[in-house]
């Protein structure tokens, strides 16, 4: 790793006669000329009224900034949007989650470079904030901490710990004649007790563990739950190490090498995580200009056993983790292993492997398994092919899935009319439910399909109907769902000519999820397929459709914009496209044009 000297950006705003003016307005903040001398240090954070699991940013964003100023810093704080994934589940709403992660990557590096901070420490909590936080420090590449803000409490429910997944469950077992009204309600009432993510191996602790792997994030600062005191004591620890970096020259391409990457694949394998780690993970090697390919994933979780037994794929939630030991205990177990390169660097200064060696582990405690004694031999992550999804599709494969199915097509054109069938019983046993226009461009925004599958589970028909889309899931589902097929249907991928009966199967073990149709018969259809007309023609969402590329490259806002001359660009020189036309290369960075390091 090459540290350089610390820079004050900042002074270009705030140093000299000319900038008089600037002072004056900050004067009037309440900052004073010495505050404005100081490395400034911005603490950005999404706090918002419209879900718990940013709820607690404010109150952090105090405790870092108490720790910028200790160390010598002076702190700003700023905001930006959060959108919540639950909350808009199932409607129209859900089409702006995927959008807010580009959206919020934007609106902190805009920011950033307007105001010219010297080092920036991000609070994050749902889903969307964690990897929008890393694309827009790997974009900046000024020193900074991604600190998040913690998972909910489990509730208890009938003498068990319960999360929102078993409320999504329900719905469909409710939707059965399985779930009484007053015990629906009850659920409702007990399962999310205070603030905080949701609290299984789902998308947030998923990708928040993620940042500790990849070094954006001190190894177990994932671990306390939102409503623990050591929360606090975290952020101020963030604020302190976020003046250190600045000092040491340690900044975010210094640390995210190829290596780091592998690293963090390899721990959302382990604990059988979500399955958006691999789009996020694919947005943040683009950014960070570290060549990350789908089948890499594959690949890595091949090789890695699953040795955590954390929901959805376990019984455990991420408070029982952190009991256990924590992430710092999985990283020491996998480091122990060979399963991760523990030289890579992070942000603290030190090794993965060095921060690694000091997990407590809790006597007797059964949630992270020896890797000689897996849950499972190789970790959930695969990536299948096929005459359905010819760049690719992803699947969260636990041991308690089918490895194979084969059954007639049960097509809808939105997650809506899906939704709807599978309510009124209208889908059967041996089922291959088709959902397709839900990809990044068509849907615009890829909507999660955790109403639809956890309706299908709460049947009872997990074990015995299949569902593909281009589409994603939230990091709750289980069953035999595969996402993320690319080519999408708007852009005049195969799924966007299956038709109600043909066969589909999903191979597992082959990595397949191929159509029973021949390669004439599909030709034909294609060659009749009219786009639909998009659903958004101003705005947002048509900008976003507009501009994003295929899920197998991360589902981008890319522009085709190279600059060889200013370090951007893949580490390894070289360059490509999604499929959408868009080049697939990193962007330029705040800092000073220096190559990334492949750890």
């Amino acid at each position: 790793m090459n540290a350089v000297p610390p820079t004050r950006r900042s002074r270009l705003l705030y140093a000299g006669p000319d900038r008089a003016p600037a002072r004056a307005q900050m004067r009037a903040v309440g900052f004073t000329e010495e505050d404005l001398e100081r490395p400034v240090v911005a603490v950005a954070h999404s706090w918002t009224e419209t879900m718990p699991c940013n709820h607690t940013h404010r109150m952090l964003a105090e405790e870092v900034k108490k720790g910028v100023r200790a160390a010598g810093g002076t702190p700003m704080e700023i905001n930006t949007v959060a959108v919540s994934d639950v909350v808009t589940m199932g409607t129209e709403g859900m089409r702006t989650s995927l959008v807010s992660r580009d959206l919020i990557a934007d609106s902190l590096e805009l920011v950033a470079r307007g105001h010219m901070f010297d080092a920036m420490v991000t609070v994050v909590g749902c889903d969307k904030t964690i990897p929008a936080a890393a694309m827009a420090h790997a974009r900046l590449d000024i020193p900074g901490v991604i600190l998040y803000s913690g998972a909910m409490a489990p509730g208890r429910f009938d003498g068990r710990d319960v999360t929102l997944a078993e409320v999504f469950e329900a719905v469909g077992a409710h939707a059965a004649g399985r779930m009484s009204d007053a015990d629906l309600t009850r659920l409702e009432r007990r399962a999310c007790p205070g603030a905080g993510a949701c609290g299984g191996q789902y998308t947030a602790n998923t990708m928040a563990m993620a940042m500790e792997f990849l070094g954006l994030s001190p190894l177990g600062s994932a671990g306390p739950p939102a409503a623990d005191t050591r929360r606090r004591e975290w952020a101020v620890r963030a604020g302190r190490l976020a003046v250190e970096a600045w000092a040491s020259g340690r900044t975010p391409r210094t640390l995210l090498g190829r290596a780091a990457f592998r690293n963090a694949v390899v721990a959302g394998a382990a604990t059988a995580g979500s399955t958006n780690l691999v789009l996020h993970l694919l947005a943040i090697a683009r950014e960070a200009g570290v060549p990350l390919d789908l089948a890499d994933f594959d690949t890595y979780s091949a090789r890695t056993p699953v040795i955590t037994d954390l929901k959805p794929f376990g019984r455990r939630t991420a408070v029982d983790l952190d009991r256990a030991g924590g992430t710092a205990l999985v990283a020491r177990r996998l480091v122990g292993a060979g399963l991760v390169d523990g030289t890579t660097p992070t942000v603290t200064g030190r090794t993965l492997g060095e921060e690694a060696g000091e997990a407590e582990e809790e006597p007797g405690q059964d949630v992270v398994a020896e890797v000689a004694r897996p849950l499972s031999p190789s970790g959930a992550l695969l990536v299948l092919y096929g005459s359905l999804a010819p760049e690719g599709a992803v699947v969260k494969a636990t041991p308690h899935v089918r490895p194979v199915h084969t059954g007639p097509a049960r097509v809808f054109d939105c997650e809506e009319d899906a939704m709807a069938a599978v309510q009124s019983g209208a889908i059967r046993p041996g089922d291959v439910v088709v959902i397709r226009y839900e990809g990044p461009r068509g849907g615009p925004g890829m909507r999660e399909m955790l109403g639809v599958t956890a309706a299908i589970v709460g049947r009872g028909l997990g074990e015995s109907v299949a569902l593909v889309t281009d589409g994603r899931f939230s990091g709750a589902t289980r069953g035999l769902m595969v996402g993320h097929l690319a080519p999408e249907a708007a852009v005049g991928g195969p799924i966007a000519h299956v038709r109600d009966g043909d066969v589909v199967t999903v191979d597992l073990p082959g990595r397949r999820v191929g159509l029973d149709v021949t390669a004439e018969e599909l030709a034909a259809r294609a060659a009749g397929w009219r786009a639909p007309e998009p659903r958004y023609r101003h705005g947002v969402m048509a900008k976003y459709r507009a501009l994003v590329g295929s899920a197998s490259h991360g589902a981008v806002t890319a522009v085709d914009v190279v600059d060889r001359g200013s370090g951007g660009g893949r580490a390894d020189g070289a360059e490509g496209t999604d499929g959408y036309g868009h080049v697939t290369a990193g962007g330029a960075r705040m800092g000073d044009g220096e190559e990334s390091a492949d750890a």
